[in-house]
């Protein structure tokens, strides 16, 4: 089966040479992807059909043919993009001290709230900045987030109230304050609620989210999962550390059986020195996390019910189309200051949430300076600018646009450079090729949302090699 996915690339179309199109070792039994790293154009081809499909057939043929064309089109993605999302912080504080928050210990126990003055003025304007750069047909989206945005109910409240014909909201909560109330007024307003929960019984998810005083919150969680039941909009991420490795594939059937209709599996982000301790091995990580997604597709072959798994659906559309990713974390650049920024609750800017506490990316004060000015200053560029062309190992690494060499924060904090790798480089070689081998199948449309490829138009389509 041969199917094809698009391009990038800085500074114009690829290099001609068909011999660009190397071969990468999915696993598969028959199968073996031709890759372009340069624009990220791929096919999959039987093993013994390989060398003369790197240079002759319908698979050459159509990289000579449409080359140019996609690396256009990736470049817009990588460099051209501007703002549409904003993660809102409207409190530095939290309730909880988890063990792997990106946000210092001192701001989440003592920092400051935005009056609900305050953030009103900061929604207008963010609605001026959105509406002279954006389409008028879209609306940008604003996520609230933490620490924990339930701590400013009220603001946060009356601002979705009074921006919900100009804003997408969603609200990210430890769900300990998400009481009968809040979640009558977010689902009523439509708000995408996500929730945070480490594990299918309070032994195992406790141990990396507590209050301060050390009592877990899973009982919380779990009570607001049920009362969400049946809502579409939201879902559950968890935390995957080395305490909750072994029951992940428990954790996707608790899940699935309160009918999440989506999750996030995430890595832990090594930004902060006390999460590294948390992090699990490479190896360790990939091979719990490709079993948990086994384990989510016999659960939905056996019920026809889907839990997806929002960030390695994310790296299947990256594949497949990668225009119509939803999440920007596994593209180089990432989203950071090019597709979203960050919003701290004093008003100051960052390229992202993973930022808010490292005094160096910092931009500037949406109360003091234009957001297009801050978008151009050396704290914003240096995240904007990072691409993995100029990181040693991911320049020559053929599934690089598959991956973008995540993440710019933990890269710098744990590594000492944004030239540098962030961590995990394993656990995303295994997850792309483990999307490769659901295509190969063709098993991928299982692990992705039900007319997730609506609006797209199908640019490339090669038959079977």
């Amino acid at each position: 089966m041969t199917v094809q996915s698009h391009p990038s690339s800085k500074g114009g179309p690829a290099r001609a040479s068909l011999s660009s199109l190397l071969p990468v070792d999915i696993g598969h039994s028959s199968h073996i992807a031709l890759v372009d790293a340069e624009t990220a154009f791929w096919g999959l081809v039987r093993k013994d059909l390989a060398a003369t499909a790197q240079a002759e057939g319908e698979l050459a043929e159509t990289f000579r043919r449409k080359r140019d064309d996609f690396a256009r089109e990736m470049d817009v993605l990588r460099f051209h993009l501007k703002p549409s999302a904003v993660y809102f912080n409207p409190t530095e504080r939290c309730n909880l001290n988890c063990g792997y928050c990106y946000i210092p210990e001192d701001m989440r126990r003592s920092g400051e709230h935005m009056s609900k003055e305050t953030l009103l003025d900061s929604l207008e304007r963010l609605h001026g900045y959105f509406r002279a750069h954006m389409p008028q047909d879209r609306l940008p989206q604003v996520i609230f987030h933490g620490a924990e945005p339930m701590l400013a109910r009220e603001a946060m409240f009356a601002g979705i109230e009074a921006f919900g014909d100009r804003f997408r909201f969603g609200v990210q909560t430890n769900a300990t304050m998400l009481d009968d109330s809040a979640i009558t007024f977010l689902t009523g307003h439509g708000v995408g609620i996500g929730l945070s929960l480490d594990g299918p019984v309070p032994e195992i998810a406790d141990r990396t989210r507590r209050r301060w005083s050390g009592e877990g919150v899973y009982d919380a969680v779990v009570s607001a999962i049920d009362r969400l039941k049946g809502y579409p909009g939201f879902n559950v991420i968890c935390t995957m550390t080395e305490e909750n490795l072994p029951h992940l594939t428990d954790m996707v059937s608790f899940l699935h059986a309160r009918q999440v209709p989506a999750c996030m599996l995430n890595v832990t982000r090594c930004t902060q020195p006390r999460a590294r301790t948390l992090r699990g091995g490479d190896e360790e990580v990939a091979a719990a996390f490709l079993k948990a997604l086994r384990h989510s597709h016999a659960l939905y072959r056996e019920t026809g019910r889907k839990l997806v798994v929002a960030n390695f659906a994310n790296i299947l559309i990256a594949i497949l189309a990668p225009t119509a990713r939803r999440l920007m974390c596994d593209i180089s650049p990432c989203g950071g200051g090019r597709s979203f920024f960050a919003l701290a609750a004093n008003g100051d800017l960052f390229p992202c949430s993973e930022f808010i506490g490292l005094p160096e990316f910092n931009g500037g004060n949406l109360f003091r300076q234009p957001i297009e000015e801050i978008l151009e200053t050396p704290a914003f560029r240096k995240v904007i600018e990072r691409k993995v062309e100029d990181i040693a190992g991911c320049d020559s690494c053929l599934i690089r646009h598959f991956c973008g060499s995540p993440c710019p924060a933990e890269a710098h904090e744990m590594n000492g450079a944004m030239t540098e790798k962030g961590a995990f480089c394993k656990f995303y070689e295994e997850q792309v090729a483990f999307a490769f081998r659901l295509i190969a199948d063709g098993l991928h449309e299982d692990f992705l949302w039900d007319g997730w490829d609506a609006g797209t138009e199908a640019t490339c389509a090669i038959g079977t090699v």
